[in-house]
Parts: structure tokens; C-alpha cells; sequence
């Protein structure tokens, strides 16, 4: 009885991957790439290696300004 509900819980469950597989192929690739905001181009243009080293820069610029961002340093307060 158990080994039954398990079987049918197993199928729906790789059902429910191979449904959700199936959406994740067929969603448009531009969605892949969140727009970033500031940049003069949100959509990057020209062949697959201009696209990278684009994509390259923007984490780059993106990294750099976060590293220069002051960290919030805690409350040390001893008791």
C-alpha cells in the first residue's frame, strides 16, 4: 500500500520537473540576462564574443562598485 503512494508520488513529482523543464527550454533566451540598470545597453549587440566581453565588463563595473560600497560594522556592545 505504502509502496503504491510512494510509486504515484515519485511520477507526479517527475512530472512535475519535466513540465517545468519543458517551460524553462521554450522561456526566451533574453530573459536570461536581467537588463542591468544604468547601462547604456541593456541588450548587448554583435557577435558571441562582443556579447561576453560586454556581459564581462558589466559584472566588472557591477563588482567594482559593490567593493566600494562602506560595510555596516555591528554594535560591540560587552556586557
Amino acid at each position: 500500500m505504502f509502496r503504491t503512494f510512494g510509486l504515484i508520488g515519485l511520477v507526479v513529482a517527475l512530472a512535475i520537473v519535466a513540465v517545468l523543464a519543458r517551460r524553462q527550454a521554450q522561456a526566451p533566451q533574453a530573459a536570461a540576462l536581467p537588463a542591468v540598470p544604468g547601462s547604456p545597453a541593456s541588450a548587448p549587440t554583435g557577435s558571441v564574443r562582443d556579447q561576453s566581453q560586454q556581459i564581462q565588463q558589466q559584472v566588472r563595473q557591477q563588482m567594482d562598485a559593490l567593493m566600494q560600497q562602506a560595510r555596516p560594522m555591528p554594535d560591540d556592545e560587552s556586557k
